[in-house]
């Protein structure tokens, strides 16, 4: 597999992600209590899975590449939309977590809100940004680099990949969100 489609493959699993986020927060809506710790495992997979393993071979790899090469509509593409959007998805995992911190000592409405907001704000911007990501950024770098190009990004996403199969990142992420999945499945 080819590391574009993998990262396809990858958004998949961080579509599932955005699932249930959408179907934990539905619950709250419904009159279930808020599970903290459900919401700090979602966020655990967002920034081991999605942010760190996932951004980061775009971000360092692939991104870099398209960069240095494609010229100023791929560095506005990527500096003015992908990395501006990766930092407001970072931007709602650390309100969600300070409202999760709020709301767990205090158990109030505001911060119950805050959840809410916060949650929904991150699931749709990764489910607008991967629309994003695999139909506009992906396609033109996969027109636009050269193969040549493209297998030495292939073989520095496969050394990254292998990388994170020895410290365990893509077995433990997945099978938390096997977890969450059981349990905020619709």
């Amino acid at each position: 597999m080819n590391s574009i489609d993998l990262m396809v493959l990858e958004h998949e699993n961080i579509l599932s992600l955005v699932k249930v986020i959408r179907n934990a927060c539905c619950r709250i809506l419904e009159g279930y209590s808020v599970e903290v710790n459900d919401f700090r495992d979602m966020i655990t997979f967002a920034r081991t899975y999605a942010d760190k393993h996932h951004h980061g071979k775009e971000e360092q790899i692939l991104f870099r590449e398209m960069m240095e090469r494609l010229g100023p509509t791929a560095v506005n593409l990527i500096q003015h939309g992908m990395y501006v959007e990766h930092d407001m998805g970072r931007f709602h995992l650390g309100e969600l977590e300070q409202a999760l911190e709020r709301y767990e000592a205090t158990q109030n409405a505001i911060d119950k809100l805050e959840i809410l907001v916060n949650s929904g704000a991150w699931a749709n911007l990764l489910q607008r940004h991967i629309d994003k990501e695999n139909n506009v950024v992906y396609t033109y770098a996969r027109r636009s680099l050269a193969d040549d190009i493209l297998q030495n990004i292939d073989v520095e996403v496969e050394r990254f990949e292998e990388q994170a199969e020895d410290d365990g990142v893509q077995e433990t992420a997945l099978q938390l969100l096997k977890q969450l999945t059981g349990k905020y499945s619709s």
